[in-house]
């Protein structure tokens, strides 16, 4: 018995372990969709705003404000960033593109593992949003 609890445990170890420490691929994540409509979905969001020319510059200082996120791929200057936010405790990764184009912004906020979000995703989107409309 105390054998299979060790076992678990190292399990559970190994698991948290490979979620902190496995390497987030530009390439795969550094993408958005064809079409960015305003949609939720069970493991991220899609948002599209008017912000004007300068919503990416203002939305980036907004995002990077944000605990645990930093840039994963992209720039301002190349209008299109993707970020990563980790969750507090286990640290799971979301990945979030925004590309401006011209006065629009596209969102696509998503995570990398399980099936579902429960929503986080498109709150912290949202919350963002809020901000830059608030002249964050």
């Amino acid at each position: 018995m105390r054998l299979a609890k060790i076992a678990i445990l190292s399990v559970l170890i190994l698991l948290v372990l490979y979620i902190r420490l496995a390497p987030s691929d530009p390439e795969r994540w550094h993408v958005m969709p064809d079409a960015v409509t305003d949609e939720d979905r069970r493991n991220g969001a899609l948002r599209i705003r008017d912000v004007g020319g300068d919503g990416l510059q203002r939305l980036h200082g907004i995002i990077l404000a944000t605990a645990r996120t930093k840039v994963l791929a992209g720039s301002v200057e190349e209008n299109i960033v993707t970020y990563i936010t980790r969750s507090r405790v286990i640290g799971f990764p979301d990945y979030t593109t925004v590309r401006q184009l011209e006065s629009q912004i596209e969102i696509y906020g998503r995570q990398r593992f399980g099936h579902s979000d429960f929503g986080v995703n498109a709150t912290r989107i949202d919350g963002w949003l809020r901000a830059l409309e608030q002249g964050g």
